[in-house]
């Protein structure tokens, strides 16, 4: 397996998208185009340390009738980048990073809806913080990691008390350095996601002061690059990827002792962490096909991030959307 910018922590952070409950579809018979076949293409696909590209093995899905060549990435807009230079095939990630690429001209193809946990998004405080409130931040330090869901969760909350970034000390920290902060008593609060919250709970008492249930849409996006859309054969591997991707998660939302156990050993994590990430799932998950709902929650995520300034323009993500793919219901 390639390793692409591998950040211990910060991969770790994002295996936390949840467990998936979804049947597939049969697996993908053979076919032939242009006097190839399935088993002469290999399929290049986008990874997290401990994601379910892990797991192939003990869900009985890594039998693919064509190759699969797995790269860890540390996020999604290194995914994107990645699809727009043709060395990827497909990945996922959060709603964020192909918005950013819009203004780039350096579009993926968003072609199905991992739809996950929000309670893996917080705003943590230290243990015997006064704080009680997202108001009580006005003048404080806040760690956030910007251009992800931790950005727009933070603009978000902080809207609704009437406040801005300007009435807050923003700062911004890649996760590693933002848990560094926060455990040294840098931070006032932090804004962060994934395992860190519990690595905080458990190692200092950090107590967890809102999540983003009712904040954040818990929509990640599997994207694809274009031009492998446009390759029958290569199309239909990416259609039955997804499909045993799914079959995947489905036996990690039904298996949650075996798979704490084996995110442990792969990311050197108690167990006990990924047990309570499961347990306080906000729901589980599940994939689901491209929907008005789904283009309309990216929509209101970009004219959000224009309204407070971190895009220049206001950006349309329809284009974005490709509504040929199509799942099994269970």
């Amino acid at each position: 397996m390639k390793q692409i910018n591998r950040r211990e922590f910060l991969t770790a952070s994002s295996f936390a998208l949840g467990a998936l409950g979804l049947s597939s579809l049969s697996l993908a018979p053979r076919v032939f185009a242009q006097g190839k076949s399935l088993a002469d293409l290999t399929l290049e696909v986008a990874t997290y340390r401990g994601q379910d590209s892990y797991f192939v093995e003990d869900a009985g899905t890594g039998n693919t009738p064509y190759k699969v060549a797995y790269s860890e990435f540390a996020g999604g807009n290194l995914i994107v980048e990645a699809l727009a230079s043709g060395s990827l095939d497909v990945g996922g990630m959060s709603e964020i990073p192909p918005i950013f690429s819009i203004q780039s001209h350096r579009q993926p193809r968003l072609i199905a809806v991992l739809q996950s946990d929000v309670n893996n998004q917080v705003f943590l405080i230290p243990k015997d913080s006064p704080i009680e409130s997202i108001g009580q931040l006005r003048g404080k330090r806040v760690g956030y990691v910007r251009s992800t869901t931790s950005h727009y969760f933070l603009i978000k909350a902080l809207k609704e008390q009437g406040l801005t970034m300007n009435d807050i000390t923003a700062v911004a920290l890649t996760p590693q350095d933002g848990f560094s902060a926060f455990q040294s008593g840098q931070l006032d609060a932090w804004v962060i996601y994934g395992v860190f919250i519990q690595l905080a709970k458990f190692r200092s008492g950090a107590r967890v002061l809102k999540t983003a249930l009712g904040y954040l849409s818990g929509n990640y996006l599997i994207a694809a690059r274009p031009a492998a859309l446009e390759d029958p054969l290569r199309k239909q591997a990416i259609q039955d990827y997804i499909q045993r991707q799914a079959r995947t998660w489905e036996w990690i939302n039904t298996n949650p002792e075996p798979w704490a156990t084996k995110s442990a050993q792969l990311l050197g994590v108690d167990k006990a962490v990924f047990l309570d990430m499961y347990n306080n799932r906000s729901q589980p998950t599940k994939i689901i096909e491209v929907n008005d709902q789904a283009i309309a929650s990216q929509q209101e995520v970009a004219d959000l991030f224009f309204a407070a300034g971190v895009l220049n323009e206001r950006l349309d993500v329809s284009p974005l959307w490709d509504r040929n793919f199509r799942l099994l219901p269970l």
